[in-house]
């Protein structure tokens, strides 16, 4: 009788390289979910408290949200149809240039998981236009009070000097935001080279003629963009700080999948400005900033 012929035993895959499911396919924990739904009740609590009790129109809103990171002096600030701009030209183009260089790296340079600094030549351009700022804001400060100063302020200089600042700090803070929330970063830059940072620097000379231009149609466009650009700012900062405080950094797969921190972050950053507004309104009386200062 022969022996019947071994069976070859069946091939095994590696322990590496047996199928996975990806981490997003799993299901959320139930305290997960009720982490979202509390971040989503709170943000809708702060943005309508905020809609709700603050005094006037959606432009009364802005100037609100711009009274608590700005100190509102008229005499430094663009009218546009009889209107002060809700930011003084420093800080206008601050706001408006930080929520340009966000735009223009998320929408123009398609930057989406990007998490590494500009070249260090473009870093350090980048961090001389922050100290540029601070110098045009010491001497504008010596004007103010009447101290020797090197030369006469200028709104086009406060407004150019902000705005590569917002610049700046959007190329400091995307990466950052990208690096600290999502579970697969890319080892890339976010300003890959000067060809990168000629695209934000071409969209920033734009948003800086359309103030410059004093078109009183751009009113409402201009006070809600730079108030948005305060919001935006507060919001990524605060959303990376819960994600940190929270032990969740490096989890998310994207934004929707991100969205308790987010939420948070929202919640926070509306959190702040009011806190702010009723701090200011305490000590000075006004919503209406430091009007004795311009004099």
């Amino acid at each position: 009788m022969s022996n019947p012929e071994p069976v070859p035993p069946s091939p095994r895959l590696p322990l590496s390289a047996s199928p996975r499911l990806p981490l997003s396919a799993s299901p959320p924990s139930p305290s997960r979910r009720w982490t979202k739904w509390v971040a989503f009740a709170l943000a809708v609590a702060t943005i309508g408290a905020y809609l709700t009790l603050t005094p006037g129109g959606i432009l009364d809103k802005a100037d609100l949200v711009a009274y608590a990171v700005c100190h509102r002096i008229e005499s430094h600030s663009f009218i546009f149809a009889g209107r002060q701009l809700p930011l003084c030209a420093r800080c206008t183009g601050t706001f408006l240039g930080a929520m340009t260089g966000l735009l223009g790296q998320a929408l123009v340079l398609r930057r989406r998981r990007e998490s590494e600094f500009p070249p260090l030549p473009i870093l350090a351009l980048l961090v001389g236009f922050i100290l540029l700022m601070g110098f045009d804001g010491l001497n504008s400060y010596l004007a103010l009070i009447g101290m020797p100063h090197l030369y006469e302020p200028q709104q086009w200089l406060r407004l150019i000097t902000g705005t590569l600042n917002g610049l700046a700090l959007s190329a400091i803070l995307l990466p950052t935001v990208h690096f600290s929330l999502w579970r697969d970063p890319l080892p890339q830059r976010v300003i890959g080279g000067w060809r990168d940072l000629g695209v934000l620097l071409a969209m920033e000379a734009g948003a800086v003629l359309l103030v410059l231009s004093g078109w009183d149609l751009l009113l409402v466009p201009l006070a809600l963009l730079s108030a948005a650009g305060v919001l935006t700012m507060l919001t990524l900062v605060s959303t990376v700080l819960v994600a940190m405080a929270t032990g969740q950094e490096n989890r998310y797969a994207g934004w929707w999948d991100a969205r308790a921190p987010l939420l948070t972050g929202i919640a926070a950053a509306f959190l702040i400005v009011g806190g702010i507004d009723l701090l200011r309104y305490g000590l000075t009386g006004t919503l209406e900033g430091f009007p004795e200062l311009g004099r």
